[in-house]
C-alpha cells in the first residue's frame, strides 16, 4: 500500500473519530433540554485541534516506521492527491452555501457552526475516499 494511500486512510479514520466524539459529547450534554442551548464551542475546537494533532502524529509515526524514503511521492501520487482534493473541496462549497443560507435565515450559531464542521468532515472523508479508490483502481481516467 502506497504511503499516500495510508495517509488517506488515516484522514478518514481520524476525521470520523473526532466528529463522532464531538457529536457524542454534544448530544450527551443536551439531555432533555434544547440542543441549541448546549455549550459546544469548546468541544468543537478541541476535537478539531485534537484531530489535526492526531493526524500529524500518526503521519510522522508512519514515516518513521516506514524507514528512509517511505514518504516519497511520485507524479502519480501528486496527481491522485490533486484530484482527490478537488473532489473533497466540493463539500466545503456545499457547506459554505448551507452556512450562508442559514445565516440569511438567521438560524442560531449552533446550527451554522455544526453545518460548517460537518462540511469539513465530509470534505476530508470524500477527498480521502477518492484518493483510496484511485489507488485501488490504478489511478484516474485520462481523457
Amino acid at each position: 500500500m502506497a504511503f499516500e494511500e495510508k495517509r488517506a486512510w488515516v484522514m478518514v479514520l481520524v476525521s470520523l473519530a473526532a466528529y463522532t466524539l464531538y457529536a457524542a459529547i454534544v448530544l450527551g450534554r443536551a439531555g432533555d433540554g434544547p440542543l441549541t442551548d448546549v455549550a459546544y464551542t469548546g468541544t468543537l475546537l478541541w476535537t478539531i485541534g485534537g484531530a489535526i494533532v492526531a493526524a500529524i502524529v500518526i503521519h510522522i509515526a508512519m514515516a518513521v516506521v516506514g524507514g528512509p524514503g517511505a514518504d516519497r511521492t511520485d507524479e502519480r501520487d501528486r496527481e491522485i492527491n490533486q484530484v482527490g482534493e478537488r473532489i473533497g473541496q466540493s463539500m466545503v462549497v456545499v457547506g459554505a452555501l448551507a452556512a450562508l443560507l442559514m445565516a440569511i435565515a438567521e438560524l442560531r450559531h449552533f446550527w451554522i457552526a455544526n453545518a460548517v464542521y460537518l462540511a469539513f468532515v465530509l470534505s476530508a472523508v470524500l477527498s480521502s475516499f477518492a484518493k483510496i479508490m484511485a489507488y485501488r483502481k490504478g489511478g484516474f481516467q485520462t481523457w
